[in-house]
């Protein structure tokens, strides 16, 4: 059952025993100031560290609203996150990344937009305002490439589609189901669905900083074909049934 106003915050994690504890403390201590209820949901995608102990030891120290979800397999990042969404109590979502890379901050304001309205809430790193730290030029360039392809295809004014930083009200992964990208190609694959099902959207800019600890799970070499076939299942619904959905006034 939705409960009304409760942000859900949806964490993949995998083997991030190194960032885990200070994400969890910071999205607790910026969530606890501005007096929210919400609930933070790790989901272990298979760890073989210690991320399940850490979590769990933060749940009974920390903050009683964590909660430890565990995808038991298949693994994958996009599985985790179709896994949290589904035992997601809250009206509102926000899917943050465990590395502690995205700013608690950026989730208050996701909330915030959200709480007016709007239905999904997509941050930029590459807009005025926003501040990125140690980005690794080369995983730029390929990032900056990209998502201009992805703008240009679809017709979008919005240029940081891959990131998987985003908020959504509840109704719209409903109303995006069924989600098929099984790693991070699924951080595509829903905000271009929401956005081709004509739910309404603004772009905020974020801070983003590179991770202090241990190495990402995304492999760009492996990523191309997966990232490929979910462009193109969104690519077919957007040209075959795009206007099908009624179209909103973007916020």
């Amino acid at each position: 059952m939705i409960n009304n106003n409760l942000l859900s915050v949806v964490i993949p994690a995998r083997n991030e025993a190194q960032n885990i504890l200070a994400t969890i403390v910071g999205l607790s201590h910026a969530l606890t100031r501005e007096a929210l209820s919400y609930e933070i949901l790790i989901v272990d995608d298979g760890s073989s560290d210690e991320t399940r102990t850490i979590v769990t030891t933060a749940r009974s120290a920390t903050d009683p609203n964590v909660r430890l979800v565990s995808n038991i397999g298949p693994n994958g990042f996009g599985r985790a996150v179709r896994l949290g969404l589904t035992q997601a109590n809250g009206e509102y979502v926000v899917i943050c990344m465990a590395d502690a890379s995205d700013s608690p901050d950026d989730v208050i304001r996701y909330y915030q937009v959200l709480l007016s309205g709007v239905d999904c809430v997509f941050g930029s790193r590459f807009i005025k305002g926003s501040v990125v730290s140690d980005y690794p030029l080369f995983k730029l360039v390929i990032n900056r490439i990209v998502n201009w392809l992805i703008s240009l295809l679809f017709r979008i004014p919005y240029n940081d589609i891959t990131n998987a930083f985003k908020a959504y009200n509840m109704r719209v992964i409903r109303g995006c189901e069924p989600l098929i990208s099984p790693h991070f190609n699924l951080t595509v694959e829903l905000p271009l669905k929401a956005i081709i099902r004509g739910y309404s959207y603004a772009v905020i800019p974020i801070s983003w900083a590179n991770r202090r600890h241990g190495v990402s799970s995304l492999k760009l070499q492996e990523m191309g074909s997966r990232y490929l076939f979910s462009l193109m299942v969104c690519y077919l619904e957007y040209l075959l049934t795009g206007k099908d959905y009624r179209r909103v006034e973007k916020a």
